[in-house]
């Protein structure tokens, strides 16, 4: 695979965007070619004096004056040159630059006050991670096109970092070099959904800088993950090597400040959703999010015994027996233990307090019992260890595919559902085959 080399570009001299305004301000800056400085610089800073002198000539000074075109009215600005050919800002395009947009206003919308440093979560929209990663999928569908000059239709920039800006929701345009304020630094390791990982070079911003978010890790080594990402020709979500393609050492994770909990795998960053949806949220009839995430946390607490399939948003009995199971777990009864859940309920398990549905996983202990062999899994096998893995796959929401059971004989049902388990562990091909072997037995049980 070919990886690209982050390169200097030379905007063009009439470009009025000011990704190219501030371009040419660096170049006619920089030290001419004879003193060690960029080629381009010579041809930037003579075009700047051009248009100095033009300015004189004409005698305004304002953009009136100077014929300069404005910006159309309409929601996409034309896209900013990109210079030299091979310099198209794809990071796949060996020679590629990446140029970076500069802080602002949504497009069309009122410019937001100043931050002046000091952000905290109370002053961000908040957004939980299904909301991060659902802006972003929504650029990807609209195959939204990669411009440093043009702004889309929600008001927003379309390049890499005005990407996350919509993505995390914020109230303008950042770049790289102000995206990381907004998130609080943590360790690649600690990278959930909806994190990004940001190289900003201070030297020259334009050489390689570059932002991506987080979609979650394509497999167990963890060496690849799926980035959502703005670059040319439009948005897109790909495998991509942990941290990039090209100054991989360079980028940081951040988390967003303004994170929410309120989907799964938020793993308590930002501020837990504790408030309690109110009752009407649950019991027949009901269809909603709560219900789902209800069934998880109460899949984590032991209530998998209770559930053939994943929890879904359509309240089931399921979901009543194992929220009484829980209540009675803390040792409530009678009304307090009706299979509703209440305030008191919802904020045990928002906040992963009180006791664990017992039951659960009888027989396994609290380490994972030894892999039997793979032989023991194979059409027409019966026996104890199949029924046993079926109760964990159950017990752990990977029981969708049973329409009995699960029993000690090796059915298609058991593959189809060992299969569903490797698959969300990242796993293809003959790694998520529904064969378990050591690896998915301990995962299976830890």
């Amino acid at each position: 695979m070919t990886v690209p080399v982050f390169e200097e570009y030379e905007p063009a001299a009439d470009c009025p965007c000011a990704g190219c305004a501030r371009r040419r301000r660096e170049l006619a800056l920089r030290p001419a070619v004879r003193a060690g400085g960029h080629p381009a610089a010579h041809g930037a800073r003579r075009a700047l004096v051009l248009v100095t002198a033009a300015g004189v000539v004409l005698g305004g000074g304002g953009a009136g004056a100077t014929g300069a075109p404005t910006r159309p009215a309409g929601p996409l600005h034309p896209a900013a040159p990109t210079g030299p050919a091979g310099l198209s800002g794809d990071p796949d395009d060996p020679g590629a630059a990446h140029p970076q947009g500069s802080q602002g206003p949504l497009y069309g919308r009122p410019t937001p006050g100043p931050t002046d440093g000091r952000l905290s979560a109370q002053s961000l929209r908040g957004s939980t991670r299904a909301e991060i990663i659902n802006r972003a999928k929504r650029w990807v569908a609209a195959k939204v096109p990669y411009s440093m000059g043009g702004y889309w239709t929600d008001g927003y920039r379309q390049d890499c970092s005005g990407f996350v800006s919509m993505a995390w929701n914020l109230p303008g345009n950042e770049w790289t070099g102000t995206l990381a304020q907004y998130g609080t630094r943590l360790s690649r390791a600690d990278l959930q959904p909806g994190d990004i990982l940001l190289f900003h070079n201070p030297g020259d911003p334009n050489a390689g800088s570059h932002v991506t978010i987080f979609g979650g890790w394509t497999d167990y080594t963890h060496t690849y993950y799926l980035a959502y990402e703005q670059a040319r020709p439009y948005a897109r979500k790909q495998a991509t090597p942990m941290a990039y393609w090209s100054n991989s050492g360079g980028y940081v994770a951040y988390r967003y400040k303004g994170l929410t909990s309120g989907s799964a795998g938020s793993g308590g960053a930002g501020r837990p959703a504790a408030t309690f949806p109110g009752p009407a949220a649950f019991g027949p009839g009901a269809n909603n999010r709560y219900v789902t995430r209800l069934g998880r946390m109460l899949v984590a607490r032991g209530g998998g015994q209770f559930y053939r399939s994943r929890p879904g948003p359509r309240w089931t009995d399921a979901d009543r027996r194992a929220t009484r199971a829980f209540q009675r777990a803390q040792g409530w009864a009678g009304r307090e233990a009706d299979g509703l859940p209440g305030p008191h309920t919802w904020r045990l398990l928002v906040k992963g307090q009180g006791r664990d549905i017992p039951g659960a996983g009888q027989g396994l202990g609290a380490t994972t019992p030894p892999f039997p062999g793979r032989g023991y899994f194979r059409p027409g096998q019966s026996n104890e260890h199949v029924a046993l893995l079926g109760r964990r796959l159950v017990e752990r929401g990977f029981g969708r595919h049973y329409r009995s059971g699960p029993g000690p004989r090796w059915t298609e049902a058991d593959r189809r559902n060992v299969e569903a388990f490797q698959r969300a562990q990242g796993w293809r091909g003959r790694e998520a085959d529904g064969r378990p072997g050591p690896e998915t037995w301990r995962r299976l049980f830890r």
